[in-house]
């Protein structure tokens, strides 16, 4: 099956994921599969809460609307202008996915069939539903592609290269596991803020977005702030308050009470606004609802910091002059050209 046909099949796809959103499902009558996918997908959605109790509605609706934008055709064709993938001799890639966020494996996936190989999935236990009923509405559009797609519930066999994604202790067995085979081995990252002070409060508001988005759970997510000394976090906490809401949502009140309780136990000064505590620290990981932060003296030395330390940070979100800075309230929305732990899955793929 040629790349063309497949770019029109994800094309395809994007346009089936477009007729949804948190406010209201329009089905369109150009989109192929509706009378077969449209009502169910719905269903699905509906039911994911029930799968895994972080993907709500709104969550997943998120997502959803996400994908619809990142594979328009245009974006499809944007991003794959970069490359030549026309001698790629077709292989088995094997995927080992995360199932923290509503389809994070999902551009693995699409990595690989695009680049013109086949694809063997092991999905997360925490997000098994999604991606499998994106595949199924994939070969609805041209049956030609289920040859290029398995999912397997064991372990992974038969198999060229491998991606995987895992915690930092998972990734020293994949290493070792994998070590004869071609392989990208994802470990834990995490996204910072830099602020310095001068931030409006429409800036602090879309921070907001990158803290709480998918709960926090995501390492596109900002779960450490560097502040120059004698910040004022006043305007922050009063920017956030328009996600006060999160309190309400069982499992992240839940992680709030425990992590706020051992940190009291503990003795650590906190920041608190009764939904979220910050907590002075100099790690880039910070427990769900809670967010560290660090003071700095200089800016540039910061920025130096910060490039010897890029194996730990997926983005880094500022207005200041910082390499590869990305603008509050963005962090979610990736582009197809914005890969896991900045390593080119398509140029990876090009050389198997």
């Amino acid at each position: 099956m040629v790349q063309i046909e497949k770019k029109k099949c994800f094309a395809a796809l994007g346009k089936f994921l477009s007729q949804f959103s948190l406010d209201k499902n329009t089905k369109n009558e150009s989109v192929l599969h509706n009378d077969l996918y449209f009502d169910s997908f719905i269903d699905l959605i509906e039911l994911s809460q029930s799968h895994n109790g972080w993907f709500t509605p709104e969550q997943v609706y998120f997502a959803i609307q996400s994908w619809a934008e990142a594979l328009q055709e245009d974006n499809l064709n944007q991003w794959l202008s970069h490359y030549d993938l026309s001698n790629v001799k077709p292989k088995t890639v094997g995927l080992i996915l995360a199932g923290n966020i509503p389809l994070v494996g999902f551009h693995d996936f699409l990595s690989v069939l695009i680049a013109g190989h086949n694809v063997l999935v092991k999905t997360s236990s925490n997000d098994q539903h999604l991606i499998k009923f994106l595949a199924n509405y994939l070969i609805s559009v041209n049956p030609e592609i289920q040859k290029s797609i398995t999912f397997t519930e064991g372990k992974l066999e038969n198999f060229d290269a491998v991606i995987a994604t895992g915690s930092n202790n998972t990734a020293r067995y994949f290493e070792y596991y994998f070590k004869n085979k071609p392989s990208i081995i994802r470990k834990n990252r995490n996204s910072v803020a830099v602020l310095t002070g001068t931030e409006t409060h429409d800036d602090l508001v879309n921070l907001g977005e990158d803290i709480f988005r998918y709960f926090g759970l995501g390492c596109r997510n900002v779960s450490k702030l560097f502040v120059p000394k004698d910040y004022d976090f006043q305007p922050f906490f009063q920017a956030i308050y328009e996600y006060k809401d999160v309190i309400f949502y069982p499992k992240y009140s839940n992680n709030y009470d425990y992590n706020k309780a051992v940190f009291l136990m503990s003795n650590f000064k906190l920041l608190d606004n009764e939904f979220l505590t910050l907590k002075e620290d100099t790690s880039y990981s910070s427990p769900i609802s809670s967010v560290f932060y660090e003071f700095y003296d200089d800016l540039n030395a910061l920025k130096s910091r910060l490039n010897e330390e890029q194996e730990q940070i997926q983005c880094v979100v500022s207005k200041e002059a910082i390499s590869n800075a990305i603008p509050f309230g963005q962090t979610q929305h990736p582009k197809l050209w914005d890969y896991a732990d900045n390593v080119d899955t398509l140029t990876f793929l090009s050389t198997l």
